[in-house]
């Protein structure tokens, strides 16, 4: 089993509805998002799944997240745009396009700081 990670960056703006704290306020982070992919198989290269591929499809997606207010998203129309919600999201909507032929998403951890963030996989 192969396991291959990238790891990705945006920046964005978010409260926490219902939170007693600072973070009920909005307030903006620069988050990190690592993916982690399995492969029980190699290609006639080598390669368990292209970097670029990978990156372009995590792209795609964060790019919709970009320089947003996340708590005006659809997204998170019915919960809070916690670490926890997108780590969650991150994985659904990439492994809807990677998922496929021998390749895995197992893990999402999401990071809005380098000491704070959360993890998403399936068992």
């Amino acid at each position: 089993m192969y396991e291959i990670d990238i790891e990705r960056a945006f920046s964005a703006a978010h409260c926490l509805k219902g939170y007693k704290g600072d973070c009920s306020s909005l307030h903006g982070h620069n988050w990190t998002v690592q993916v982690v992919v399995q492969s029980e198989e190699l290609d006639e290269l080598g390669i368990a799944v292209d970097f670029r591929k990978l990156k372009s499809e995590l792209d795609s997606f964060l790019d919709e997240l970009d320089h947003k207010n996340l708590s005006d998203l659809e997204y998170f129309s019915k919960f809070n745009p916690t670490s926890e919600r997108i780590a969650k999201l991150v994985f659904d909507k990439l492994s809807e396009k990677i998922n496929a032929e021998g390749i895995t998403v197992t893990r999402v951890r999401v990071c809005e700081s380098p000491s704070s963030g959360a993890t998403y996989y399936r068992k």
